[in-house]
């Protein structure tokens, strides 16, 4: 509740004002830099560690994963291909 109660008016506020093409074009970035964020550091980071092998499962998947968005342009198929990659993967190097 808290929350919203701070973020709240300064979204009201900027919904009235009238913004420039300059803030639009850059405020769509804003969802791939965030997911970038996200799922970048688990890709490339384990136990701490910076590992750019092919036994570290979720960077082969996202690899994998990456393949598969570019050529299909199918979000389902992506986030299923993903996901079945990442399983098999894991199973395989046995790292569950």
């Amino acid at each position: 509740m808290v929350t919203i109660a701070v973020r709240y008016p300064v979204l009201a506020l900027v919904g009235k004002l009238p913004l420039p093409e300059s803030v639009f074009r850059a405020l769509r970035y804003v969802p791939p830099a965030v997911l970038a964020a996200i799922i970048l550091p688990e890709m490339f980071y384990r136990e701490g560690q910076f590992q750019l092998h092919g036994s570290n499962a979720p960077l082969v998947a996202g690899i994998v994963t990456f393949a598969i968005a570019w050529f299909s342009k199918n979000i389902l198929l992506t986030i299923v291909g993903g996901i079945v990659m990442l399983l098999v993967l894991k199973a395989a190097l046995g790292q569950f």
